[in-house]
């Protein structure tokens, strides 16, 4: 069975603790604690030496996605604490200024692929850039972006086979054409058939998909089944309706 999990930003937007808090009462074994917005990121490095990760067996967090230049250094250096406590760090490539001042991360950073609103980050060339740059980098794959840069999924089989040995978690949600995260929909369960079978097992999935509540069960089965490992032997509930998400910047 796939390790399975949502980012605290999805289920609780600013609040990683009721995110986290989410994730441990609908029995996950994933999460990524999402700090999207400089501003999230002090509280949250702040308060990582006390959260209580037990039970969870994959935890990452997620850097700011935009920032100005001047900010990067404190960035780094506030999340120097995830990385000395072995948490990986997702980072989106194009917010990085300066990659000097995270190859000292390691295999502990990990790419992101962009969706089609971005300049950089969106194919293998464009990625095996920053790589060239970081090494020693792994990889996230966001099977949302990759279908919305390129519906075919062609790309993100391509991103699969030069980048597996990198892969390191992966994103899975819908993403609308104006980028933002929603609930999966059959579309996607289509698109992302052609490509499960080229990812690990072993990978965890974090749910990027912008739910209440109530709607986590359904979404977490929706999305094993999306990927051809169902939580149960029944079959997975259709998606919800997609309208009703309150939308969020895509990440």
């Amino acid at each position: 069975m796939r390790t399975i999990g949502f980012s605290t930003g999805a289920l609780a937007k600013g609040d990683f603790r009721r995110g986290l808090e989410l994730c441990r009462k609908h029995n996950l074994r994933a999460v990524e604690l999402s700090a999207l917005r400089f501003h999230e990121l002090p509280a949250l490095m702040e308060a990582l030496p006390e959260l209580d990760l037990s039970g969870f067996e994959f935890v990452s967090i997620h850097a700011p996605s935009q920032y100005e230049a001047s900010e990067e250094p404190r960035i780094v250096g506030l999340l120097e604490k995830a990385v000395g406590r072995k948490i990986p760090v997702v980072i989106h490539p194009d917010a990085i200024s300066d990659t000097s001042a995270w190859r000292a991360f390691g295999d502990l950073l990990l790419l992101e692929n962009m969706d089609r609103r971005k300049p950089i980050g969106r194919s293998v060339g464009e990625l095996g850039h920053f790589y060239n740059l970081l090494p020693k980098a792994g990889f996230c794959l966001d099977l949302g972006h990759a279908r919305q840069f390129d519906p075919s999924m062609t790309e993100a089989g391509l991103l699969l086979i030069h980048y597996t040995d990198r892969l390191r978690q992966f994103h899975v949600s819908e993403v609308n054409s104006f980028s933002r995260h929603e609930r999966l929909s059959w579309l996607s369960y289509f698109s992302f058939q052609r490509v499960a079978g080229r990812i690990p097992p072993k990978v965890p999935v974090i749910l990027e998909s912008v739910v209440n509540e109530n709607e986590i069960d359904a979404e977490v089965r929706f999305a094993l089944d999306c990927l051809g490992a169902r939580l149960e032997a029944t079959p997975a509930p259709a998606p919800g309706p997609v309208l009703h998400p309150v939308p969020t910047t895509g990440d």
